[in-house]
This record gives C-alpha cells, sequence and structure tokens, in this order.
C-alpha cells in the first residue's frame, strides 16, 4: 500500500445541476455521497434515457444555490454509529424527507422552497413550453453515471496551461477533489481498475474515465460560456477528464484524508 493523495475538498450537490456546496466531510455509500443530488427536475422535453432539466438547456441553473434547512441531519445516515457497531450488511438509514429538506437561493437572494411553484417557473423562464418541469426526489443520488466522481486539482491546473487561462476546477462538479503529489494532470486515470481506500475506512473502485459534456464551459458563478474549454479536452484527452467511482467500503470521508492505493 503507498498513499497517492490528499482530499483537497469534498463537494456534494443537493439539487441535480445547481450549484454545489463543500463540506468538511461527508458519509460515502454505496448509493454516492450523502446528500448529494437528492432532487433533480425532469423535463417533459428531456429523452427517457436522461429525462433531467440541466445547464445545459438552463444556464441560469448554475446560479441558484441549494441548502438543507437541517444541516446536522444531511450530514451523515441517522443511525451511522449504531449500523458501525454491527455485523457488516446492516442497513444505513436516510433522514426522513422532512429532516432532508432542501430550500434554494434564487440568483435575486430570494428564498424559495424546492416544491415551491414559483421556482419552477424561474427554471422554466426562456425555455419552450415543451419544458413541463416535475420535482424528483431520490434516497440514491441523481448522478449521470457512477455514484462518486473523482477529479485532480492538478488535472485543472494542466487543462488551465493548454487553454492559456486558469480554469476552475468546479466546472467539472466532482464530489472529491484529490491533490496529488505528482505535478502532471489527469494522474487519476492511472488508477482506473485499481481500489483506493480514503480515510480510515472508505475504499472505492476506480471504474472509468468521464466523459465530458457542454457544461464544463459553463462558468459556475455566473453561467456564461466559454466553448473553447472543451478544445484541450476534446483534442489531447479523448473528450474525458476526471474519473467515475463506485463504493466498496461504505465510511466517513474528510478533507486532508489520505488517499491510499490498495492494488
Amino acid at each position: 500500500m503507498s498513499t497517492s493523495g490528499t482530499i483537497e475538498s469534498i463537494w456534494r450537490y443537493p439539487v441535480k445541476s445547481m450549484r454545489g456546496e463543500e463540506v468538511d466531510q461527508a458519509f460515502v455509500g454505496f448509493a454516492g455521497v450523502y446528500g448529494d443530488r437528492l432532487y433533480a427536475f425532469r423535463s417533459a422535453a428531456g429523452p427517457k434515457g436522461f429525462p433531467y432539466l440541466t445547464a445545459r438547456e438552463q444556464k441560469a441553473m448554475l446560479r441558484y444555490t441549494p441548502r438543507f434547512r437541517h444541516p446536522e441531519a444531511a450530514a451523515q445516515p441517522a443511525n451511522l454509529t449504531e449500523a458501525q457497531g454491527m455485523a457488516p450488511g446492516v442497513t444505513l438509514l436516510y433522514a426522513d424527507p422532512a429532516d432532508l429538506a432542501v430550500e434554494v437561493v434564487a440568483p435575486s437572494g430570494e428564498v424559495l422552497a424546492i416544491d415551491d411553484p414559483a421556482l419552477v417557473r424561474q427554471l422554466r423562464e426562456g425555455l419552450g413550453a415543451e419544458h413541463e418541469l416535475t420535482l424528483l426526489r431520490s434516497e440514491r443520488a441523481l448522478t449521470d453515471c457512477r455514484p462518486v466522481s473523482l477529479f485532480s486539482v492538478q488535472t485543472a491546473r494542466k487543462l488551465g496551461d493548454e487553454l492559456g487561462a486558469a480554469v476552475d476546477k468546479r466546472r467539472f462538479r466532482a464530489n472529491l477533489y484529490v491533490d496529488f503529489p505528482s505535478s502532471d494532470g489527469f494522474v487519476e486515470d492511472e488508477f482506473i481498475g485499481h481500489t483506493l481506500r480514503i480515510g480510515a475506512k472508505a475504499v472505492i473502485s476506480i471504474l472509468e474515465r468521464d466523459p465530458r459534456c457542454k457544461l464544463i464551459t459553463l462558468d459556475p458563478e455566473t453561467g456564461e460560456s466559454n466553448p473553447q474549454l472543451m478544445r484541450p479536452v476534446a483534442q489531447g484527452h479523448d473528450g474525458k477528464a476526471g474519473v467515475y467511482a463506485a463504493v466498496l467500503v461504505e465510511g466517513i470521508i474528510r478533507r486532508g484524508d489520505e488517499v491510499v492505493l490498495l492494488n
């Protein structure tokens, strides 16, 4: 075993395609990061395989800031301590829906409940009538592909060098940002097919590279587009940046935790 890096920051996204929140620690379970992408808006205009409204269609979503009304209940499963003291296989319980209620701060500063019809009206502004929206809630993270995404700060730096301008890591909307000792970017690609332990307990398996789309061209603060960012990703890295992972052993991950290669 060898230490490969450290957790630089941990992020979750309570509402799919809205702003993320950085947390000091998070419970990482088989279904993903606790509290990650619990809510999404289904668009009647979306394809059956991916029915969600995202910033690809409504750039303004990136300017909405979701937050849990009861942050302490959204930090980890309600029975985590008891479950960890029992035999393997004990089911961890999500909090009641009321405890995981989310409110959203609109760009105007207005605070809206996640199920407020006024929020739907705002999200539909500028879209065609075919974008009829329905709120979805799930205890499993409504991710695009795999439960957990990982991205190195060195990869963001390398893409910035290739683009000729600084690149904000938040464009890539990862759950785990890792600081590797190597100054080279895309080090995370080398761990595909391997397992990593993070902190004292959590173990993840790195499965595949992350295909990128228009979303990375959108500024995470303003939603403004810079299509040039796709050029180095597409031309130099097969349109991929970062990696997807599955969780093999559940556990708490904290900022600064060591990332250890197991095999």
